[in-house]
């Protein structure tokens, strides 16, 4: 009862620093309303479609894949038997998305380490910039050709991973 009473007498004593307040809600101006929406956290990225992990099956060699890994920041990793290399990539797509012009993709090798490939050549690729036109045959399967009609293709790239 004491400890009550000492409790009571305690708060008592501090109510003159202690103040509630009623605060009056203010009309809503509808241009600070818009201007505070224009500052949305939402970030929409755009990623290339052909983003992600393909493989390609060598002709010659049926038990060897060789693997194009499109990252983001345009980087590209390509490993084929022993070899690896990495590099950069630029993929533009069909201006309006028809059929009569193909998506463009650059390549340039950077790095790599000269080892023995799929098809069993060694050859130091560093420095070499590729052009190639990609034929979607549907969104997992693609070919590479070096027409832009679309023809004179001559690799086939399946989707690995997303």
């Amino acid at each position: 009862m004491k400890k009550t009473a000492l409790i009571i007498s305690l708060l008592l004593s501090l109510s003159p620093f202690v103040r509630a307040e009623t605060v009056q809600p203010q009309a809503t101006n509808p241009t600070t309303v818009a201007a505070t929406n224009t500052t949305s956290t939402i970030r929409i990225n755009t990623r290339p479609e052909i983003l992600g992990l393909w493989g390609m099956e060598i002709p010659e060699n049926k038990k060897c894949t060789e693997y194009y890994n499109f990252r983001g920041s345009n980087e590209v990793v390509v490993n084929s038997a022993k070899e690896w290399s990495t590099g950069l990539f630029d993929y533009q797509p069909s201006p309006d998305n028809t059929l009569e012009k193909p998506p463009a993709l650059i390549m340039q090798i950077r790095y790599e380490n000269n080892e023995t490939d799929c098809s069993g050549r060694k050859e130091d690729q560093s420095g070499e910039v590729t052009q190639y036109f990609v034929k979607w045959i549907n969104k997992n399967t693609l070919n590479f050709c070096i027409s832009d009609k679309g023809d004179q293709c001559f690799a086939t790239l399946r989707r690995v991973l997303p």
